[in-house]
Parts: C-alpha cells; structure tokens; sequence
C-alpha cells in the first residue's frame, strides 16, 4: 500500500520539501516477522532533454548535479537518514564486526625501516590515533626523530591525506603533499628538519607527486587546470614566491595528463612522464642542472607506450614498440637516444607482460606478469644472465617496496597471498639468498592454515578462460549452500591481486567464501586482457562476470540466493551492468563510488577527467562509440523489474565519480524497481573517492558494508 506525503526538513532559513513515498513493506533483509513503516526519499523529477547524433533522450535527475542546490543537498540527507534507519537493527552487528577488525590489527606497529642517506625512514601508528607518525634515525643507531605527524596536520581539518613525502637529497629537508578535501587537489609543503621551520606553507591546487633536484633547493611540480587534469609542470626555488616559479612544461592537449615527476634509481636524471591511456612521452633532466633544458626521450606517437630508467651510460626503457603487446626491454645510449637508435635487450616474448625495470648498480630487477601472476626476475647486466625469484606458494602477489639505495646488491619486496600477510624480504641478488625482515601481524589467533585458497577458470561466452582466485575457510563443502563475495573492477588494465586482507577473517569465519573474478578489462592475462574489455569490447568485461557467477554456481559454491557481488568506481559501473543484464543471478550488492552514468558524463568535457577518459570508453562524438556507450550504461539501461538488495555509496567531494552518478541512479532505481528489497544510498558528506582518511572511520566503513552484507545474505 502507498501513501504520498510531504516531508519538510529546515535548512537554514529555508524550508524545502522532499516528496517522499511512506510505503507499508515488510523488508525481507529486516529481522523474521518484523513490519514497520518505511520512509522512502523520492527525488523530484525535472526533465531535461538531450540529443546527440540522431539519437534524443530525457534525464528527469539530471538536476541533482547542482551542488549548490538546497533541495539537492537535502535530498541526499534525507537518503543518509533513510539508511541511517533501515540499517538501524545492524548497529549490533557492526560494532562486533568493528571490534573484530580493530581487533586483529596491531594498533602499535612500525614498518620496517628503510636507509636513505645517513637515515632509516620508517612509519608508525599509535593506538587510537588515525594517522601515521613519519620518523628517522642515523644508520646504525641513535635517537628517533618525529619528522612528521599526520594527527597533528590531521586535527584541524575533516579530512586528510598525506600524497608523497620525499627527504631532500641533503637530508635536512622533508617536503610534502597533503590532501584536505577528499578531491585530487593537494598542497605542497617544505619543512626544515633542524629546526621545524615550514620554508613552504603550501602551494595549492597540485597533483601529489613532486621531484627534488640534487642542489635540495629546487623542486619540480604539477599543477591541475580547472578539471583537475595535471597539466603543467613547475619548477619552485626555495627561498622565492611560488607565484614567481617558472613553468618548465604545459600540455594543452585534454587526452594527455602528467603522470609523474620523479627521480630516476641512481638519482642522476630526473624525468616527468606525459601520459594518455594509449600513448606516453617522457622528458628528462640532468638532476645536477635544475636551470637547465629539460629533453624528450622520444616524441609521442600514438599508441606507443613507453617508460624509462637510467643505468651507466644507457637509458633502459620498456616499450610495446614494433607490436609488443605485452611490452619489452630495449636500452639506448642517453646521448643518443633517437628512436632509431633503440634495440633490443634481448628477443621479445609475447607470453611476459614486463611493467617494469629497477637498475641497480650491479643488477636489474625486471617485474611483470607470466602465467597469470606476478614475476621479479634479476638480470646481471654485463653477462646478460637472468634468473628468476621463486616464491612459495602458487597463487601469489609481489611488489618491490622503498628500494632508495642504488649502491646495493639487495633488492626489498613485500610478498602475500590470500592466506598470507604481508611480508616483507629482502633478497640478495648476488647469493639468491633471502632474510625476513617483518610479517605484518594478524592478532586475534589467525593461522594460515585454517584456510585454503584455489584458482578455478569459467569459460566466458566467447571462450575465453576467466580466472577466478578464491579462498575460504578449510572445510568448505560445494553443497550450493555457501555464502559467496565476489569481487571484480576490470579497467584500466588494473589487476585486482590475489593478497591478503585481514578484514576479510570477519567473513571467512562465518562461512563465506571470497573470490576475485579477473575479467577482461583488467590486465591479470596481459595487455591483450585489457584491450578485449575495453572501447567497443566492454560488454566482455560485464559477460566474464557474469560467467564467473554462474561457473562458480554451476560447481556449487553458492547459489544466487547466498551470492554478493561488490565494485568501486570503474567496478561499480561493472555492477550497475551485470544488475541490469542478470539482477536474478545476485542476493545483494554493493557499489562503492560508481561510475554508472557513463554517457552523461562522458559527453561533458567540463568534469575533471572527461576527454582524458575517451581512450578508455570511446569518445562519444564518435557516433559508433556513442550508442555502444549507450547500450551499456547502468543509468541509461534501467528497466522495471525486480533488483538485488543494494547499497550504493559516494563521496560529495569525488573529483573522479561526481557524487551525483550514485545519487542519480538510485533516484532511477527507486523509481524503476517493483520489489521490496532494500536500495540504500550513503553518500560521504566530507570526503571523496576513497572514502574516510582515517584508519578507524575506515574500518567503520567496511563494517558497515559486511554487516549489511551478511544479513542480507542470511549469514547472521
């Protein structure tokens, strides 16, 4: 039965109304037998009309892009409150999920310390405090130095986020990035770690990276234009006024960003990289020369790809030049770096994606994916011999982790799995020999053994093998009956890896299974897996996933009625997707931050990103690529029909995924679906795409989301 009413909410000196359905429901995600009356927030409908190419189209929500917007504002309050109420009777559970996620974690911890120059750097957390404390001490013993306390910068502000820090070479400087809004936008910071003097009280409205020059008294820079895109490089002398820095570098063309400034491994050369999502180009700088002319490695040509360190009197750049798909190492004298002059460091094999090469004074340490997985292979360059660094188990992540000195034979590397935490080695290039430094401890009486994992393959509609990595509690029978979360983003080329999350204990222990279907989009099978999700080949990203969940259906992990299903941002519009092609096939899920309005946001160059996105999803004044879009989009594909429980999440300062695609189609939602499952919009008043800054507000959040997970799926 339904009732329409008025609810009137008073916002400052203005009263604004919200029609609201007040609809008698009994909630089949709410405790046995309980009914109650359930206040629905319904957005008014103010119909807009679009037209591109021959196609036109109505958007009744589209006015809720108006930040400023009372009645907009209030509306999303009225939804926050909505699901403050309907998820009232999960405080409990909540809090005991919480207590058991701040409960594994050692609230005193330290990473482990890390040498540049005459320092060790290293972080550590103090119990009941959010944010990390950045120290040093001199090599081979002495006192510790608090160079930085992210709870000090923390206290005055709802939001913070330290981007980089960087020692400069001298050791006698620290500057900074530091983030206050939740957007992309930080400031930069210089602090004398003598004395505690700030020499730079912040530059604004920059990307988070930065390089110092080797005088540590010259930084480079980049700065945003006004849709957030990192646009310019600049350099800022200390000691001058930041209006007066000098711009070395600005990129007019909206496809492209600057990446990164950086300082190459032995700190000869600094290099900032320009960037579209097909084609790069790389500058360099002597680091000793800050006033000097910055060079082009190689002019950009489309759809070559490359990124470049430095090693003796060579460049070392790993490129898909000459049809590389996957990538390859080639080396060119830095004084004569022309293109031409390129060559191969050894023959190209198309079945090793190679990401990246680290050089060290004696070894290179080469870091891709074979088979699937990660690799670190090390290469002795003046025999060209290389060999592989074996890991223990077969399902596996590994990354290279604060390798600051160059005159080393060790090269440090943090290593997991989804049954083991984090650790981080050291490994010795020369003896092959490794030494543990620290496992990142998991309190609460974890043991790896209590749990098993397996990589299983679903054939997705054209054939293709999707590989599925999972883990769950040992003793897991395939009866049809198990909780299941799968988890899947698939663009980019970003590979979800197969590691550990000590959150997830809270719910292998209740019986649920964790997998990760790695669709094509990403890049898990190499760079070919991300060109066949991607442009006019999206929809395998959306298919793959949906083969993966009846795969694992068909073998009996779980049912549709015991199945979640869960992405952020690019994996939130994968959510939007496979709801509207199979919403029978889940129980509930959650989108976090999604990207679900694709075409309105993609036909805006104004919002941050927009044109850099056209080689990624196609550019929508292309009419092929237009209605391809079109026929995916969640927000633009909704139809009436019955829907999973959902909880759609956002952030009002998201720079990436305006707060207002979320909030735009749950309004659709509310109007499209004909069932009584539950459709809940949180959306962050203060923070943006990663949601809260702090570690405990954090862990909220994620109990929050289990909580609502777990109920629906009748686990508790």
């Amino acid at each position: 039965m339904y009732k329409w009413g008025f609810c009137f909410i008073i916002l400052g000196d203005a009263w604004t109304s919200i029609l609201v359905i007040i609809r008698e429901e009994k909630d089949n995600c709410m405790s046995e037998q309980m009914d109650k009356k359930v206040v629905v927030p319904v957005a008014a409908k103010k119909r807009q009309t679009f037209r591109n190419h021959e196609r036109e189209w109505a958007d009744d929500y589209y006015w809720l892009r108006e930040r400023e917007n009372e009645g907009m504002l209030a509306y999303l309050r009225a939804e926050n409150g909505y699901t403050e109420a309907q998820t009232a009777h999960l405080k409990g559970l909540q809090e005991e999920l919480y207590d058991e996620l701040v409960g594994r974690m050692q609230e005193d911890d330290r990473t482990v310390p890390a040498q540049r120059g005459a320092f060790e750097y290293y972080t550590r957390t103090e119990a009941g405090k959010q944010y990390k404390v950045l120290c040093r001490r001199p090599v081979g013993g002495g006192d510790e130095a608090i160079i930085l306390d992210e709870n000090v910068l923390a206290a005055e502000v709802p939001y913070f986020k330290l981007g980089l820090w960087l020692v400069s070479p001298n050791q006698n400087l620290l500057a900074y990035t530091a983030n206050v809004t939740g957007s992309d936008q930080y400031s930069l910071y210089v602090k004398d770690l003598e004395s505690g003097e700030m020499l730079l009280a912040g530059i604004d409205n920059l990307w988070t990276t930065f390089a110092w020059a080797a005088d540590s008294r010259t930084l480079f820079y980049l700065v945003l234009d006004e849709t957030q895109r990192p646009f310019c490089v600049k350099r800022h002398q200390l000691g001058t006024e930041p209006e007066a820095d000098a711009v070395i570098f600005q990129e007019d063309d909206e496809r492209f960003y600057l990446y990164e400034v950086a300082a190459t491994q032995n700190k000869q050369y600094l290099t900032f990289t320009l960037s579209s999502k097909l084609t790069t180009e790389v500058h360099y700088l002597v680091a000793d020369d800050p006033l000097g002319e910055w060079q082009v490695v190689a002019p950009r040509e489309e759809g070559h790809r490359y990124t470049v360190e430095q090693a003796g009197d060579d460049f070392l750049i790993v490129t898909d030049k000459d049809g590389a798909v996957n990538s390859k190492l080639m080396r060119a004298p830095v004084n004569n770096h022309v293109l031409a002059a390129w060559e191969d460091v050894w023959p190209y094999d198309e079945a090793v994606k190679i990401d990246s090469i680290t050089p060290f004074a004696n070894f290179w340490v080469l870091t891709g994916r074979r088979n699937g997985l990660r690799f670190m292979d090390i290469v002795e360059p003046t025999t060209g011999e290389r060999h592989g660094v074996d890991f223990p188990e077969p399902i596996y992540a590994v990354w290279l982790q604060d390798n600051y000195l160059f005159e080393t034979d060790v090269v440090r590397l943090r290593y997991a799995s989804l049954v083991t935490p984090p650790t981080v080695y050291d490994y010795n290039m020369k003896a092959h020999e490794w030494t543990l430094l620290k496992q990142e401890p998991v309190l609460g009486g974890y043991d790896p053994a209590n749990y098993e994992m397996e990589q299983v393959m679903a054939t997705a509609e054209d054939g293709a093998q999707i590989p599925i990595s999972m883990v769950y509690r040992k003793g897991m029978e395939r009866d049809g009956d198990n909780p299941l979360f799968l988890y899947g983003y698939g663009s980019y080329g970003h590979t979800v890896e197969p590691s550990f999350d000590h959150k997830r204990i809270s719910l292998l222990d209740r019986g649920v299974i964790f997998a990760i279907a790695h669709v094509r989009g990403g890049g898990a099978m190499g760079r070919s897996w991300y060109y066949d999700g991607k442009f006019l080949k999206k929809k395998n990203t959306f298919t793959d996933f949906i083969a993966c969940a009846e795969h694992l259906i068909a073998e009996k992990y779980t049912r549709p009625e015991r199945l979640a299903i869960s992405g952020r941002s690019a994996g939130g519009l994968l959510m939007g997707a496979v709801v509207n092609l199979r919403p029978e096939l889940f129980q509930v899920v959650v989108a976090g931050v999604p990207f679900v309005d694709v075409v309105n946001t993609m036909m805006d160059p104004t919002i941050p990103l927009t044109v850099t996105e056209y080689e990624e999803w196609g550019d929508p004044n292309d009419e092929t690529y237009f209605e391809y879009m079109m026929s995916y989009s969640p927000y633009d594909n909704l139809q009436a029909g019955a829907y999973p429980h959902l909880l759609v999440t956002g952030g009002l300062n998201d720079p990436r995924v305006q707060y207002w695609e979320p909030t735009k189609w749950v309004a659709k939602l509310r109007q499209y679906k004909t069932d009584d499952n539950l459709l809940l919009l949180k959306i962050h008043m203060g923070a943006g795409h990663g949601g809260s800054s702090g570690r405990y507000d954090y862990l909220d959040e994620v109990a929050f989301e289990y909580a609502f997970i777990l109920h629906c799926l009748g686990v508790v």
